[in-house]
């Protein structure tokens, strides 16, 4: 496939920019000081190298209130030499480069400002994403932060960065001014749309006067808020129009606000859910548009561009996972794309425990700056036992190394559990990543033999042999016996047995939580469905919602726990929302206690420490507690093989993202 549209120039004011493909910013955590760092230059030389047009950066300070001290600053002329050497770097890899200057207001975190300071924001609104209340900022404050936001600008034209971004997305300090949930003042600040539309106003003014007519601006805005009593797409539009009769000279549409219950980034959001959000601002601008929001594939870019919904395409967490997107489109290489499977895994949830970000699918993200002294070693014949994902990973890497790898699975296909984690609502993207092991594995001259399984009188002839053998579930010692079926988890989800009408699930892991989430969505009505009645108006509106809410299965979790405690921080609500939404029983600190004809008998105790009995009716029994390493052929030939490795779950119990990153090192040293 071409993509003529997606490899075309544009020019935004005075930048020409060599294709359509922007990075956008995202907090990484890479500069604790604000100051450019290795680690955050080899990670975005590596996407301009990529073949990226324009990446913009940041977000990035430029007071002491708007962001967290982890963010890239430019709150003095101390911080432009090394972004000024940082965007030569990017000149010379042939990109463009921007930077987002950042304030949060009633977004940013206490602990993350200096001590004595608080938040500000237009009012004081309590806010649930920091569950903090800000303080509300006076006129003098107000003009300030005019002040220091222009003053950053001109650093960074300084630093040779060669855009602006202005955020005014997600619920940080512009939309805090714009919505009537958040802005009460009494001044001229608040109340018309007149009054909270000032303050960006006069940003953008301040901005362009000081770096002149010629230097590009970029508003990033909420397409939008997805909050109740807040502003909406009809309102982005007027806000659009606004900003580009001001000077503005890019507009980058969003989503919601980090508050809203609307999911923005995980997998539940289909691809390009919210480029119709950029369409209607591109109807009424004579500016260019950016779209974003879960553009994964270049054919799904190509596609927006070429319907006209938008004049460039926004990735960010896709650039994450491959930064050689766009040179793999370009040449005809795009089922070489290792795709972000949308688990918000490295990055959200890394930020949220103030740690830097990385990619569950890709290895190096963040470790880019290592990554360039790894030294070739001898060639070696290896035989790797197990494809999951440490399995296929290593195999491929130590490909790269120049070894001959061989690949042996006693299944007839590969993937380990990736088949299995694919299954539930959301998580569809997990098979692009075995697309890609398939893909990589036949470039790569990787030996696979599936229906093969390896014993300890099997091994062969190798100079190393890594055993990726995975996991194996964890049971449980049930109450009396029962005619009630048993299965694991995976047993409903690979389609293997088929649950009944009335489904306890013990464990309420996130395993549990999506197995679930998986059981109730079974037995409701699908999308393709719900398409096809109102399409032809078959069914009223109040028909088709109560549809959506109902499911013929009753499902109920018994954990000892408490439910939904597996989830990375950030990544769980929107299962747990499902699962209250489809009406599934969520019963934490229980245990089962008996099993009878039809129905199972548990005990839970309350916060009190008070014990209730619970009867729920029930024809399958699910178990979701857990697995163990599957290590038992490991310790078979331990003493027979010198060069060894056991790596993924086989090694120890955890996340894809551990398992990929276990085998990259190994990888490298082997």
């Amino acid at each position: 496939m071409t993509y003529e549209h997606l490899f075309s120039p544009l020019i935004i004011n005075k930048l020409k920019i060599k294709n359509r493909i922007v990075m956008q910013p995202m907090h990484l955590l890479y500069t604790p000081d604000g100051f450019c760092t290795e680690r955050f230059r080899e990670y975005y030389f590596k996407r301009a190298e990529g073949g990226t047009g324009l990446i913009i950066t940041g977000g990035c300070k430029f007071d002491d209130f708007g962001g967290a001290f982890s963010m890239m600053s430019l709150e003095s002329d101390d911080f432009i030499p090394g972004w000024k050497a940082f965007t030569d770097g990017m000149h010379e890899r042939d990109a463009k480069v921007g930077v987002q200057l950042y304030h949060a207001g009633r977004y940013s975190h206490q602990k993350g400002l200096k001590p004595g300071l608080e938040a500000i924001a237009p009012s004081a609104v309590y806010s649930t994403f920091t569950r903090e209340t800000p303080k509300e900022m006076t006129r003098d404050e107000l003009k300030e932060i005019i002040e220091k936001w222009t003053e950053g600008a001109v650093r960074a034209k300084k630093a040779g960065f060669d855009l602006v971004e202005i955020v005014g997305s997600a619920g940080y300090l512009i939309c805090q001014f714009l919505s009537p949930v958040t802005n009460l003042r009494t001044d001229e600040y608040g109340g018309s749309w007149e009054n909270r539309t000032r303050f960006p106003l006069e940003l953008v003014a301040s901005l362009r006067a000081a770096v002149g007519p010629d230097y590009p601006l970029c508003m990033r805005i909420s397409g939008s808020d997805f909050m109740p009593g807040s502003n909406t797409n009809k309102d982005a539009i007027e806000f659009a129009k606004l900003m580009d009769a001001a000077g503005i000279d890019l507009l980058n549409v969003t989503g919601g606000w980090h508050e809203t219950k609307v999911p923005q980034l995980p997998g539940d959001v289909p691809r390009g859910g919210y480029t119709y959000l950029a369409a209607n601002v591109k109807d009424v601008v004579n500016i260019p548009v950016l779209a974003s929001n879960r553009i994964t594939t270049p054919a799904l870019a190509e596609k927006l561009l070429a319907i006209g919904r938008c004049d460039l395409i926004g990735i960010s967490r896709p650039l994450l996972a491959d930064p050689e997107w766009p040179v793999k489109a370009l040449e005809g290489r795009a089922d070489e794309i290792r795709g972000c499977v949308a688990c918000n895994q490295g990055c959200l949830a890394k930020t949220f425990f103030a740690k830097p970000v990385e990619c569950l699918v890709n290895g190096d993200a963040g470790r880019e700056y290592l990554c360039r002294d790894v030294k070739p070693k001898p060639s070696k014949d290896i035989l790797v036992v197990g494809s999951g994902p440490a399995g296929c990973e290593f195999a491929i890497r130590a490909s790269g190394y120049g070894h001959r790898v061989t690949l042996r699975e006693k299944e007839n296909t590969i993937g380990g559990q990736i088949p299995v984690a694919a299954v539930p609502p959301g998580k569809h993207e997990f098979r692009d990543l075995i697309r890609y092991y398939e893909t990589m594995l036949k470039r790569c001259d990787v030996k696979v033999e599936l229906g093969k399984e390896v014993t300890e009188d099997c091994i062969g002839d190798f100079d190393a042999v890594v055993l990726a053998t995975g996991v194996r579930y964890r049971s449980i010692s049930l109450p009396a016996n029962s005619s009630i079926p048993v299965y694991y988890a995976s047993d409903v989800l690979s389609g293997n047995v088929v649950a009944g009408k009335n489904v306890v699930i013990v464990g309420g892991g996130s395993v549990g939580c999506e197995t679930a989430q998986w059981l109730v969505h079974d037995a409701s009505a699908d999308g393709e469905l719900l398409h096809f009645l109102m399409s032809v108006k078959a069914e009223p509106l109040d028909v088709l919602e109560a549809m959506i809410y109902h499911s013929d299965r009753t499902v109920n979790i018994v954990e000892i726990a408490k439910v939904g405690a597996g989830f990375d921080l950030g990544t769980g609500w929107p299962v747990l929302n499902d699962l209250k939404r489809m009406g599934v029983g969520t019963y934490g600190n229980s245990k089962l206690t008996e099993i009878r004809d039809r129905c199972v008998v548990f005990e839970q105790t309350d916060q009190e420490g008070n014990p209730k009995t619970v009867t729920v009716p029930c024809d399958t029994i699910i178990v979701a507690v857990g697995s163990e390493s599957n290590n038992a052929l490991y310790e078979k030939i331990k003493d027979q093989v010198a060069n060894l490795h056991l790596i993924g779950d086989a090694h120890a119990v955890g996340k894809v993202i551990d398992a990929v990153r276990e085998a990259d090192l190994l990888a490298a040293e082997i």
